[in-house]
């Protein structure tokens, strides 16, 4: 596909946009390079603006990872739990890390709190069949399709989920 050239009306310093505006905004308004750092801004922090994995509080790891490998379509053998109280679970993007946290509360009767709201979203490309899915499996669904965008579930902990449209 070729860009229309000058005469078609565009100024001489037209450039295309290299990320979508609705991408853009998702990051704040701001133009990201590819290693994270604002275009054309100095960092003034060493942190970068990047989510490396989310951890989900549980009592019981093995109970737990067999819940979110039958809602998530994994192999529980490619789950591993390490060191007695973490399993990394494969996803795309951004990682979940079941976690028993022994040094958050998770000693303490009654273990670790749970995530009381929603503080992630996993994504499906069909909505109805996902809330369909998790009701039959038994799951403690918490709301309805809301706004024809989402839903909330409760894990077998008590932990809020939200499953969005894509």
């Amino acid at each position: 596909m070729s860009m229309p050239s000058e005469k078609e009306g565009l100024p001489g310093s037209y450039r295309p946009r290299l990320l979508p505006r609705a991408l853009t905004m998702i990051q704040g308004g701001r133009v990201m390079a590819d290693n994270g750092v604002e275009q054309g801004a100095a960092s003034a922090s060493p942190v970068r603006n990047k989510v490396g994995g989310i951890f989900i509080p549980v009592r019981d790891i093995e109970r737990a990872r067999s819940w979110y490998c039958q809602v998530l379509g994994l192999n529980e053998a490619d789950c591993p739990v390490h060191f007695g109280h973490l399993c990394p679970l494969p996803m795309e993007g951004t990682g979940i890390v079941l976690d028993t946290m022994p040094r958050w509360g998770g000693s303490d009767p009654g273990g670790a709190p749970p995530i009381a709201t929603p503080a992630f979203m996993l994504l499906t490309g069909d909505l109805e069949g996902s809330l369909q899915f998790l009701r039959e499996i038994g799951a403690d669904l918490v709301t309805g399709i809301e706004h024809d965008h989402w839903f909330v579930v409760k894990d077998p902990d008590g932990n809020l989920l939200m499953v969005c449209r894509e």
